[in-house]
Order: C-alpha cells, then sequence, then structure tokens
C-alpha cells in the first residue's frame, strides 16, 4: 500500500467521520461534487466543440483537394497523359480515405458531444434538486433553533465556519495563524517533555 492510497483512505475516513458528527453538510459536500463534476462536463464540452471545429476545416480543406486532384486527372486523361492520370488519380484515392478518416473521427466527437451535453444537463437537474433539499433543510433548522432557543454548540459551528471557507483561499497566506499557535504550543510540549527527561 503506498503513501497516496494511505492518505486517500485517511481524507475519506476523516471526511466520513465529519458528516456523520454534521449531517446538515452532507447535502453540501453532495454539491460540491456535482459543481465540480458540472464544472468538468463544460470544460470537457469546450474542448470536444473545439475538437469538432478542427475536423470541420480539416474535412473542408481535404474535400477542396479531392475536387482539385479529380480535375488534374481529368485534364491528364483528355490529354492523354497516362503517368499523371494514374498518380493524380492514386492521390485523390489516398485523399477520400483521409477524407473517410475524419469523416469517422467527426461522427465520434459529435457522439461525444451528445453524451457531454447529456451528463452536464443531468448534472445540473441533481444540483438544482440539492439546492431545494438544502433550502428546505436550512428552513428545518433555523425553525429547530428558534424553538429551542439554546446557544448553539460550538463544535457544530467550527465546523460549519472550516467547511464554508473556500478550499482554495485557506492556505495561500504567507503564515498561517493556527499553524503557527500549533506549532509554538507543539514545541513548547517537547521542551518540557525534554526537562522532565533531564530532571530524571
Amino acid at each position: 500500500m503506498g503513501l497516496f492510497e494511505d492518505l486517500s483512505r485517511f481524507l475519506e475516513t476523516r471526511l466520513d467521520e465529519f458528516l456523520r458528527a454534521h449531517p446538515h453538510l452532507e447535502l453540501m459536500a453532495l454539491e460540491e461534487q456535482l459543481r465540480g463534476q458540472e464544472e468538468d462536463a463544460i470544460n470537457l464540452l469546450g474542448d470536444l466543440k473545439r475538437r469538432e471545429k478542427q475536423l470541420e476545416d480539416s474535412i473542408l480543406s481535404t474535400a477542396q483537394d479531392i475536387q482539385r486532384w479529380h480535375e488534374r486527372m481529368q485534364k491528364a486523361a483528355a490529354a492523354n497523359r497516362q503517368d499523371l492520370m494514374q498518380a493524380a488519380q492514386e492521390r485523390e484515392a489516398a485523399l477520400l480515405r483521409q477524407g473517410n478518416h475524419l469523416w469517422g473521427q467527426m461522427k465520434g466527437i459529435k457522439e461525444r458531444i451528445e453524451q457531454t451535453r447529456e451528463l452536464q444537463r443531468r448534472v445540473h437537474e441533481k444540483r438544482r434538486e440539492l439546492k431545494t433539499k438544502m433550502a428546505q433543510a436550512e428552513a428545518e433548522r433555523a425553525a429547530e433553533r428558534v424553538k429551542t432557543a439554546s446557544t448553539p454548540d460550538p463544535a457544530a459551528s467550527w465546523g460549519n465556519t472550516g467547511w464554508n471557507q473556500s478550499p482554495y483561499t485557506i492556505f495561500d497566506r504567507p503564515v498561517d495563524p493556527l499553524e503557527e499557535t500549533f506549532q509554538r504550543w507543539e514545541t513548547e510540549e517537547e521542551l518540557e517533555e525534554l526537562k522532565r527527561q533531564m530532571g530524571r
């Protein structure tokens, strides 16, 4: 078992534990996953559309080449130049094969575009359903808070705060104050332990 697999399993386990402790955040986690999938589908769709345009251009260019070599073949036949006529015929056949190959690729790309569009539509629909559920769950929690009027659980609010932060902005600061505090505390603990060992 490699380090990456160990870390992945650890991360999954911790995420599962966290979501069990904060069940209302499970919907947010699912929504985040769906948003990622929708963004991937949109990016893939953009790549496929660019590839489709390239293939369209290549097919058009190949069709023009086929037409030019067909005219040259006819011209060589009319002038009774068998050598040139045969060479032009071979070139036309090679271009026809190339055009057929490009057409097959284009067909495949168009199918993938349709599949990706359908996937994006389904994911988008799931996200909409999930957002409705999240709004309902939030309304139920708000009603529960008003009914009980108890002080909020600090552990739950810490969890919410951390979860609601963007994963891309937490660690981009040059110095993380919380990391600094923990490092200082851990260093002090190690020093105390050393003093205890030396005092024996």
